[in-house]
């Protein structure tokens, strides 16, 4: 009990053996059944990105380390920066998940 227990452990059995394959089999059924909640972290895109021509993806701790009355202005200045475009902001929108909560700011904008 305690050897197959070790081998199990070690992944110590040969391609080939149903012991291999019932390790297999388990490990493909955990990963296609297993719940997405489980598995929450994603990875990071930087701070802001461009997604298309005026359209920018901005994470909320950027967007919220601005106070609400500067953020057209500042956050602008900030992609202004990181683009080397001369970009002036129309309007943010928050992005929420299906939990309502923020995932993350559409920034659009004109040159």
């Amino acid at each position: 009990m305690i050897a197959g227990l070790k081998r199990l452990i070690l992944w110590d059995y040969e391609r080939g053996v149903w012991q291999y394959d019932v390790m297999c089999a388990v490990i493909l059924i955990f990963i296609a059944f297993s719940p997405r909640a489980w598995f929450r972290d994603q990875p990071r895109i930087p701070h802001a990105s461009q997604i298309s021509e005026g359209v920018f993806w901005m994470e909320p701790d950027l967007v919220d380390s601005v106070p609400e009355q500067q953020r057209i202005d500042k956050l602008g200045k900030v992609l202004s920066a990181r683009t080397g475009k001369k970009l002036q902001l129309t309007r943010i929108e928050p992005i929420f998940d299906s939990e309502k909560e923020i995932k993350g700011y559409m920034a659009f904008s004109r040159q």
